[in-house]
């Protein structure tokens, strides 16, 4: 019988997602091992995360977005509906850009004809809220900071923290 168990790691203060083989008749481990998505799963935190550990997760997000892979980018945090995150990284990059160059202005649903343009976006600064629980980056396209920044927050629930967002800053 095939299981994915949630296993805390003590050494990472989070837990382990493994794939196992259960023995029913016995009611033992067989076998188990990392699934090949497990660096695509969500973190939970047993302890508020580090800084850098928060900072790591939202890279790999980030880094999935350019990549165009949408659906792997959802599973890494508790999220909004990603669709918004895109339009409105579109309307403040792109879209912005071409801001009176009618000749030049790409079509208003280009963002979701043709996903190229998120390989231009780079992350820049992190900025930090005074309790550690939020945290906001800002956005390059071209190398130039746009008006759009993606805000984390690292919040508790019954499992142990995670970090929702991205919510939009303008």
């Amino acid at each position: 019988m095939e299981k994915v168990l949630l296993v805390e790691n003590p050494s990472t203060r989070g837990f382990i997602l493994l794939s196992a083989q259960l023995d029913s008749a016995r009611g033992r481990l067989k076998k188990a091992q990392l699934p090949s998505s497990y660096d695509l799963a969500m973190r939970i935190w047993t302890e508020h995360p580090a800084k850098a550990d928060v900072e790591a997760v939202v890279r790999r997000y980030f880094s999935l977005l350019r990549a165009e892979r949408i659906p792997e980018a959802e599973q890494l945090i508790d999220h909004y509906p990603v669709h918004h995150v895109l339009k409105s990284l579109w309307t403040g990059s792109v879209e912005a850009s071409a801001d009176g160059d009618e000749a030049g202005r790409p079509p208003a649903d280009g963002w979701e004809q043709d996903l190229s343009w998120l390989g231009e976006l780079n992350l820049a600064d992190f900025h930090w809220g005074r309790t550690g629980s939020h945290v906001y980056v800002e956005i390059t396209y071209h190398a130039q900071i746009i008006e759009v920044a993606l805000g984390f927050r690292v919040r508790p629930t019954d499992t142990g923290w995670v970090i929702t967002g991205p919510a939009t800053y303008w």
